[in-house]
């Protein structure tokens, strides 16, 4: 591989661009290139982050996502007229951010980041691969000019309608039509202020489920679920595309002040800034690597049913790879060869995990949908099914749980199991972080005060991205200055181990960290999940733990996948 040649990401959304900063901070250069202007117009789309995506963010430059959001102070659920369930989030604030806030938030960072080069107006056309690299031919979208780029790898993130994914030949199979909803932009006050609302069944005609949520600056975002009729497209689309007659017009206007008035008691003055209708779809590339080519967001995975956030998603699946590619540009790891265990973990892993939300649902859906008629007057009835499993509605809502929460990779330290299975239902391992103990090998570690080598105070989740971090449990550090720690008990020997490592390390120090004893060394990937555990900061312990990460000597090829699917098949 020439190290001269940056990696390509083709598209400029915000995983794209997430990518890009992502590798930029592993000091990785790259090319977006992008076809449209980079523009971004305001719309409905929103997303909701947890503490782990927020701070994702920030360690990429965007440091304005708490005062671009609105932060809610609870979750409701109702069912016609009653509460059924409230979940308070003072104690785990959730921030709301409309997607093109974020989206330019983004892209300033990128422009302040001399690594990106940033190529808009330009069409992809043609990719090839060889032992070195990739070749992309773009089109100029005004001029029609052609262009050759040439880079160390190549990710797709354009998108639903992947030029990408269609050049590398990779099915993308999957459920057209799971849900169908209009959403809207109002300015409007309404009585449950700070609070987000499910309504299920709501007491006014015309609808089955109704959804307020706030946004910043006096905004909500409203929803309908809709029901089945259209005709779902066979070709995936983007799920925010507008149709006559749903969502403009006297039929918009009939939904949103029906709403407004079942919520108030009487219409409250509002302005309504924009609409759409989105058809959620279930879809997972039959594959996430070609060689030095990579899928990642709407480009390898669509859903969005029951609440779940594919954007989310897309922002862990640049999250995975940024770490892997940079250890596969700065180290040559697995030499010419396009294959290697380093980065067929990412489609390992993040694959895994998708395609476990997507049997969630599947397995969900029959429960949290209701039936028609007399059979579900009589399942409510007698079975009170709602009641029992809306805190699963509340997951997808707040990014918890299997519909949403942070997975872990626990199958194997290095994320990479013998075979990845290209049939849907991949993953069967993929397991929730906050479902196992926090030294459980592959849980996203929480984020724990820390002190770093210069004795300054700091989160831990503020300090990954750039490098594999060597934790160091030592109660009792805080109360003495670094002058008296830095040069006694285990640092000296962490220091010189992590100088030692073949792959950046940092070496930081905390008081507690749940369910590890005093002395233990825990190492972290840079995406945040936990490798392993080192007792007493043992140097072949830890050496094993990183090849372990890197895949050596463990996991397969691109090739010996490609056979295994045939047998599977």
């Amino acid at each position: 591989m020439a190290a001269v040649d940056p990696v390509i990401v083709v598209g400029a959304g915000p995983v794209g661009l997430a990518l890009a900063l992502a590798l930029a901070r592993q000091d990785v250069p790259t090319v977006v290139l992008d076809e449209g202007t980079g523009v971004c117009p305001e719309g409905p789309r929103s997303l909701v982050l947890g503490a782990d995506t927020t701070a994702l963010l920030a360690r990429l430059g965007y440091t304005r996502a708490a005062s671009d959001s609105a932060s809610w102070s609870a979750f409701t659920i109702w069912r016609r007229r009653s509460e059924v369930l409230r979940v308070p989030l003072d104690d785990s604030p959730l921030l709301h951010l409309p997607q093109h806030r974020l989206q330019r938030g983004l892209r300033d960072a990128v422009t302040a980041t001399p690594l990106i080069q940033l190529v808009p107006l330009s069409r992809v056309t043609e990719l090839e691969q060889d032992r070195d690299g990739v070749n992309v031919r773009t089109l100029g979208v005004k001029d029609g000019a052609q262009t050759w780029w040439r880079g160390s790898h190549l990710i797709g993130c354009d998108g639903a309608r992947s030029t990408v994914r269609k050049l590398l030949k990779v099915r993308f199979p999957g459920r057209p039509a799971v849900d169908r909803h209009a959403v809207a932009t109002v300015r409007v006050q309404l009585p449950f202020e700070g609070e987000a609302r499910l309504h299920r069944e709501p007491p006014w005609r015309g609808d089955r489920e109704a959804s307020a949520r706030p946004l910043p600056d006096g905004l909500w975002r409203l929803d309908w679920r809709l029901p089945p009729g259209r005709p779902a497209p066979s070709t995936p689309v983007d799920p925010f595309a507008t149709w006559p007659g749903i969502v403009t017009g006297d039929t918009l206007l009939t939904r949103v002040k029906a709403t407004l008035t079942g919520w108030c008691g009487e219409l409250p003055p509002y302005e309504l800034l924009a609409a759409a209708d989105h058809t959620y779809q279930q879809r997972l590339a039959a594959r996430f690597r070609v060689g030095r080519c990579f899928l990642a967001g709407d480009a390898a995975h669509l859903h969005g049913a029951l609440g779940m956030q594919n954007l989310v998603d897309g922002l862990r699946d640049a999250d995975n790879l940024a770490w892997r590619l940079a250890l596969a540009w700065h180290l040559h790891s697995g030499g010419p060869q396009p294959g290697g265990a380093l980065l067929d973990g990412y489609e390992a892993e993040r694959r895994g995990a998708v395609g476990a939300r997507l049997r969630a649902v599947d397995q969900s859906m029959p429960l949290l949908r209701p039936l028609r008629g007399w059979q579900q007057t009589r399942r409510s009835l007698l079975t009170g099914s709602f009641r029992k499993h809306a805190p699963m509605l509340a997951d997808g809502q707040l990014g918890s749980g299997r519909f949403g929460g942070a997975p872990a990779y626990p199958a194997a330290p290095s994320g990479v199991p013998g075979r990845v299975p290209v049939q849907r239902g991949a993953g069967r391992g993929t397991t929730l972080s906050e479902a196992l103990p926090a030294t459980a090998p592959g849980v996203l570690v929480p984020d724990v005060p820390v002190l770093t080598s210069d004795g300054s105070a700091d989160q831990l989740h503020a300090r990954l991205g750039a490098a594999f971090l060597l934790l160091l449990v030592a109660p009792g550090t805080a109360v003495w200055s670094a002058e008296h720690w830095l040069g006694a008990g285990l640092m000296p020997h962490l220091a010189e181990t992590a100088a030692a490592l073949p792959v950046p390390a940092e070496v930081l120090v905390t008081e507690t960290y749940p369910g590890a004893d005093p002395h233990t060394v825990l190492l972290i990937r840079p995406d945040g999940h936990l490798v392993g555990t080192a007792p007493g900061g043992r140097s072949e312990d830890l050496h094993e733990l990183v090849a372990l990460s890197r895949g050596a000597g463990n996991g397969a090829s691109t090739e010996e996948t490609d056979q295994a699917a045939t047998v599977e098949r």
